[in-house]
């Protein structure tokens, strides 16, 4: 076996000739701008995101640990809602490795970045799934095309070959043909996180960034520390 071990790669990201770090510049986060609770302050940050034309700032990281191998994995997705409660992603259910993850392990964190306002938001918690009457309206707003393969993808599985999918996607168009309204399947659905911490991250140079973590307190409220970077 070979022993060369030189870098493929080494502190990639510098600007022009250098290999230093980009420096983060674009902000500062105080303590007297944070609000009471996450909730109120991730729905801050995202319409700001929004009106800074942050692309897809609904993009996030849902990371999830199989028990008792302790084995995570990570995909992107899309929060498609939030309110008080938590954060809800939808998915596979059934035959997804996030499935069988939170089946053995019901926790889950999400990672949302921001790069263009140099921002992070983390949120970590219990995650649960949501009954199928409560995704039928979002799945409803899906366009045909994608209810139907939420029907036909049998998610991470293995597949002989592309065919073997469209031939799946086949037989679910001409079991719902000429039906518009399709019902969202028993395996497919939303998974909430409710958050136990949410931390926001802002980017400062020298990687003196500011960091503020929300943890639940007894009484069910909310407390807010800062973090050294």
């Amino acid at each position: 076996m070979s022993s060369d071990t030189s870098k493929r790669i080494f502190a990639p990201g510098g600007l022009g000739d250098t290999n230093q770090a980009q420096q983060y510049t674009k902000g500062a986060l105080e303590y007297s701008q944070l609000q009471d609770n996450p909730f109120a302050q991730f729905d801050t940050w995202f319409k700001h995101a929004q009106a800074s034309d942050v692309r897809q700032p609904e993009t996030v990281i849902l990371s999830t640990a199989e028990l008792p191998s302790g084995r995570v994995s990570a995909r992107t997705v899309y929060m498609k809602e939030m309110d008080d409660r938590g954060f809800v992603v939808y998915s596979n259910w059934g035959t997804s490795r996030k499935a069988h993850d939170v089946t053995s392990n019901p926790r889950a964190s999400l990672t949302f970045w921001w790069y263009e306002l140099e921002r992070q938001v983390r949120v970590e918690g219990p995650a649960e799934r949501l009954s199928s009457d409560e995704s039928q309206p979002y799945y409803d707003t899906r366009i045909r095309a994608s209810r139907i393969g939420a029907w036909a993808s049998q998610q991470s599985e293995v597949l002989r070959d592309r065919s073997e999918l469209e031939e799946r996607v086949k037989e679910v168009e001409k079991k719902f043909e000429g039906q518009e309204d399709i019902p969202v399947p028993d395996f497919w659905g939303g998974l909430r996180v409710r958050p136990e911490m949410v931390e926001f991250w802002q980017g400062r140079p020298s990687r003196l960034h500011d960091r503020f973590r929300y943890t639940k307190d007894e009484g069910g409220g909310w407390k807010i520390e800062r973090l050294s970077p």
